[in-house]
């Protein structure tokens, strides 16, 4: 049994690639459970981001994997082949460690991603697809990105996606304060977005969900207002700046919609920003004349400006990864070992017990005790020797030489002395 890694991230595939092999985080559980049922795969995770869909397998082969992915979403090979990536064993393990501790990242230390791999393996634990091998990998990831992150200034003065938002807004209006933004969701990307903008002190704030009472929370804590997600569409013009991440499957915002805004707004300006995966804004509204259209692979690209002064924690970081991944390859090797260490301890622990219940009946009998110790000694030592020195015995050329280093390996012994 192996472990693989595969998916398709930021790195290899568009936006447009990305978004349709996302799992919805209510359907993860049953996926799980279909592709281990359905695949010759023993454990499986899956993590799905807005930058990411990565299965962790422990599986003979990937290749079973890979055709499910694309069979899941109903898309034909060819249409992702091209940009999945398949790491085997050391490669996989390697690259959770990296994805965990921020290396991997559009934006290089960011904290979410931890919290995001560790959603993914409570939830393949409650699928019932979470494994010993899955399991204890998880658990060294989690340790090696808090190393990394506890060690090293991996995320110090990090560059985020909600602060590319505000500067990408920036570009198009000379000040923030005099602008209505208007953020759809209440998620924790919107949050964060939030307290960036609100750091601007724009003219007007507010936040659209479907949960009037969740929005309503929200743009209390930045001094806003709040909608219901179905208002939005009438007031779409009132605003200047709109930042969306939802959860929803589908786009919320279409081009009518936004046509519509526009010809009320007398052709001012608009910039939008769309933070979801799937997307939420329609990617033919980034067509029109007086609208400013932002995704994640535009912020993404605000972003890396702010990677070169973190290269030297980058540095650290993967010396640490390096040390980590052996440890564990280690730790997996040793596994293979543990049949063979029982069958060894049970063999002496027969015996042993032979010999002890031997000894109980020549002492019952009113043998000498020191004579009875000297024989159970003796037995012990016959019997622990036996097989290595028949196997000795029966070898011939250059077997019997590999045994002779193999057993003075074992037992640390100097024939020559």
């Amino acid at each position: 049994m192996q472990l693989f890694a595969l998916g398709i991230n930021h790195h290899t595939a568009p936006l447009s690639v990305r978004e349709q092999v996302v799992f919805q985080p209510e359907r993860l559980p049953q996926a799980l459970s279909d592709l281990v049922r359905a695949k010759p795969v023993r454990e499986a995770a899956i993590l799905s981001t807005c930058n990411r869909t990565e299965l962790y397998c422990a599986a003979e082969h990937p290749g079973a994997a890979v055709d499910w992915l694309a069979e899941y979403h109903t898309l034909p090979a060819d249409r992702i082949s091209p940009y999945i990536y398949t790491f085997p064993q050391r490669d996989a393990v390697r690259h959770m460690f990296r994805v965990a501790s921020g290396l991997d990242s559009m934006v290089l230390g960011e904290p979410q991603i931890l919290g995001q791999m560790k959603q993914a393996a409570r939830t393949a634990e409650q699928a019932g697809t979470l494994g010993t091998l899955l399991s204890k990998l998880f658990q060294r990831t989690f340790s090696v990105a808090k190393e990394v992150r506890s060690t090293t200034a991996i995320g110090a003065n990090i560059v985020s996606m909600a602060a590319a938002a505000v500067h990408l807004s920036a570009r198009i209006f000379e000040s923030l304060a005099g602008q209505k933004v208007l953020f759809i969701g209440a998620g924790e990307m919107i949050d964060l977005c939030a307290a960036h903008f609100a750091g601007q002190q724009p003219k007007r704030l507010t936040i659209a969900n479907r949960t009037l009472e969740r929005a309503e929370s929200l743009a209390q804590k930045y001094q806003g207002d709040a909608m219901r997600l179905d208002e939005v569409a009438g007031r779409l013009a009132e605003y200047d700046i709109v930042v969306s991440c939802t959860g929803s499957p589908l786009p919320i915002i279409g081009l009518g919609m936004v046509e519509r805004a526009v010809k009320v707004r007398r052709h001012r300006p608009m910039v939008m920003v769309d933070l979801a995966m799937p997307r939420d804004i329609e990617a033919e509204v980034g067509k029109l004349d007086d609208v400013f259209l932002y995704t994640l692979d535009d912020l993404g690209q605000i972003v890396e400006s702010g990677m070169e002064s973190r290269q030297a924690a980058v540095v650290e970081a993967e010396e640490i990864i390096t040390t980590r991944v052996a440890n564990f390859l280690h730790w997996m090797d040793s596994r293979e070992s543990v049949p063979t260490i029982r069958a060894l301890r049970d063999a002496a622990e027969r015996s042993r017990r032979h010999e002890l219940e031997h000894a109980h009946k020549l002492l019952a009998r009113g043998d000498d005790p020191a004579k009875v110790l000297e024989a159970l000694s003796q037995g012990l030592t016959n019997k622990l020797l036996h097989a290595p020195t028949h196997a000795l015995n029966q070898a011939e050329g250059d077997e019997r030489d590999q045994l002779a280093q193999l057993i003075s390996r074992i037992y640390h012994l100097h024939p020559g002395d």
